[in-house]
């Protein structure tokens, strides 16, 4: 399986709350839901839905799970929702038990166990294990070079800091840019790939 990242992100490297207020305020965050303006259904949707035809399952930290968890059940009856609910879900924890796992078919991955766990799958055959927002889950991914694709939606706005998905350990790390489109709202939408060393 290929792990493929899929971000909202600022142009200063942000991907905090993209999807409303409350989303996640830590470190005092106040721009939730900063990607809404830029939203465009006919590029950006099509992006989201030709990733989302490449996923097998998906993986999430447990905070973007919870806030998942608690929204998309509720939308059952339209056909992305209902593969969201369908499809197979991992969340990493070190706090959920698997009582607490009522979204429909989700395994938890203990977090002390989750890079060697990711490793298995990662060597598994099938389609995409697709990553959604979980930045701490995401930095951990590209620290290791578990990260077979980058696909971020580049938002031009700047918030001022917040979480990002990059790892500050000083590494350097090459992409090839694979392709990039431009929504009519001004997001490019870049899928990236770590460069092959010749």
């Amino acid at each position: 399986m290929r792990i493929v990242i899929n971000e909202f992100i600022s142009l200063d490297g942000v991907v905090q709350a993209p999807g409303g207020p409350q989303e996640d305020t830590d470190g005092g965050f106040a721009h939730g839901g900063w990607t809404h303006p830029f939203f465009d259904p006919e590029v950006m949707g099509g992006a989201i839905g030709e990733a989302m035809g490449r996923t097998e399952a998906l993986l999430f930290g447990r905070r973007t799970w919870q806030t998942m968890a608690a929204a998309w059940p509720e939308r059952a009856g339209d056909p992305f929702a209902d593969h969201m609910n369908a499809v197979r879900k991992y969340v990493v924890t070190g706090t959920l038990a698997d009582s607490e796992l009522a979204w429909n078919n989700t395994t938890r991955i203990p977090g002390a166990e989750a890079v060697a766990r990711l490793r298995e799958l990662r060597a598994t055959e099938g389609g995409d294990l697709a990553v959604m927002g979980s930045p701490t889950l995401a930095r951990t991914l590209l620290s290791e070079g578990l990260v077979d694709e980058l696909c971020l939606m580049v938002m031009p706005v700047v918030l001022g800091g917040g979480k990002t998905i990059f790892p500050a350990d000083g590494a350097l790390r090459t992409f090839e840019l694979v392709s990039t489109v431009t929504s009519k709202t001004g997001v490019n939408i870049c899928t990236y790939r770590p460069a092959t060393t010749a």
